[in-house]
């Protein structure tokens, strides 16, 4: 269990000790410092080779994870997590992010992702058998929303389930599935009624060994290197009515739950942009061009400070979802404010980094061009900036523009 850490370092590696009467402040920061210690001196060396190799998270650094308390973080303690906010285990996410991604994708997904809507909106039968792996480190769950024809458009999905004899008979596709083929667990959005629309929609757990799971080639993106995506296909596959998640008329429930993994994926993008920024404020002060540092020329001083309010803009929006959330659902207006400015301020920052490397920028050497390539993945997932501001409207005057509910 993950509770009031302090932070020790020994032989330069940090390791989590226990200590009663720290503040939330106070732990938070120590939560952060250790995330921080733990992607430099573990993570970052290792994140440039796993995304030119495109090399699966290892199995071995995910129960490392997990033995520091990282995938439980915000997870209920019943289940072997630690019940701390939901801003907890985004710091996590955002100091490993600055250094590797697939790092901190394996946070993300079970502290803002589908383990955690199975602890929202799951049975105690369920959150028993799937949570406690999931915080050891020794199991996955991944989200299976997108097909090949409904992406943004969610609820045109066809992927459906016909009940009969106590069981589901799942048939359909998925794509871009984050994790795909490498989950042992798929949290499958799918039609359960012949009701149009989202009145029809639900979700069941799938394992991944069940007999008709199978899987497409994985996909060579052009960012996301280190988390797999591949097509999950379910060909008539039998799922027990113990693995119903909810029912059809439960699209808007999901679609809520799904609000916390928007805030991970904000995270990621503020990671993003704040390790461009970190690094181009680091390489403007020593590199030299006419003489003298970079940093000295007035246009380079404005571009700077530009990618800095970009920067705090978006982390100002992420913090106030966070802590309004508590340990409990964010405000949905919040979430969509906070999503399309970290998304774009990811896109742009990171190009504007690539801009004050120049050449050097270009190259895989300076981590310019990956952490470029990884901000346009995240503006494109969990719903992009377009979406989202579609969302914003409707929240803002109360009406339903966005078809998904």
């Amino acid at each position: 269990m993950f509770t009031n850490i302090i932070v020790s370092q020994s032989e330069g590696s940090a390791s989590v000790m226990s200590r009663a009467g720290v503040s939330g402040a106070a732990e938070q920061k120590a939560v952060r410092e250790l995330a921080a210690s733990v992607a430099r001196e573990r993570f970052a060396p290792h994140a440039a080779e796993w995304d030119a190799e495109r090399t699966s998270f290892p199995h071995e650094e995910r129960r490392f994870l997990g033995s520091l308390g990282f995938l439980g973080i915000s997870l209920p303690e019943e289940y072997g997590g630690s019940g701390r906010p939901l801003a907890d285990s985004l710091v996590v996410i955002e100091e490993l992010a600055k250094h590797c991604r697939p790092a901190a994708f394996q946070v993300f997904e079970s502290n803002t992702g589908p383990a955690q809507v199975v602890s929202l909106l799951g049975s105690d039968d369920q959150k028993r058998a799937l949570l406690p792996k999931v915080v050891s480190g020794e199991s996955t769950i991944a989200v299976a929303i997108s097909e090949p024809d409904a992406g943004s458009a969610a609820t045109d999905m066809t992927t459906r389930a016909v009940y009969a004899d106590g069981a589901y008979t799942l048939r359909g596709r998925k794509r871009w599935i984050s994790n795909g083929g490498e989950a042992d667990h798929y949290l499958v959005y799918c039609r359960l009624s012949d009701e149009p629309g989202a009145k029809g929609l639900g979700a069941l757990l799938v394992e991944a060994d069940r007999a008709g799971v199978s899987f497409g080639a994985p996909e060579r993106l052009m960012g996301f290197r280190g988390i797999p995506s591949a097509d999950v296909i379910f060909d008539d596959v039998v799922v027990p009515e113990r693995n119903l998640l909810i029912g059809a008329g439960g699209f808007r429930s999901l679609f809520t739950a799904f609000s916390i993994e928007r805030l991970g994926n904000t995270t990621m993008s503020l990671a993003i942009g704040q390790a461009a920024l970190d690094r181009t404020l680091d390489y403007v002060q020593h590199r030299t061009q006419f003489g003298k540092p970079l940093i000295e020329f007035q246009s380079i001083q404005l571009t700077v400070a530009d990618m800095m309010l970009q920067v705090e803009a978006a982390r100002l929006l992420l913090q106030r979802a966070a802590e309004n959330a508590g340990h409990g659902l964010p405000n949905p207006l919040e979430v969509s404010l906070a999503k399309c400015t970290a998304n774009e301020m990811a896109k742009r920052v990171t190009d504007l980094a690539m801009q004050l490397h120049g050449g050097n920028g270009y190259t895989e050497e300076y981590g310019i061009e990956r952490l470029h390539r990884d901000a346009h993945g995240w503006a494109l997932a969990g719903g992009t900036p377009t979406m989202q501001r579609i969302r914003i409207v409707s929240e803002l005057l109360g009406r339903n523009f966005d078809q998904r509910r």
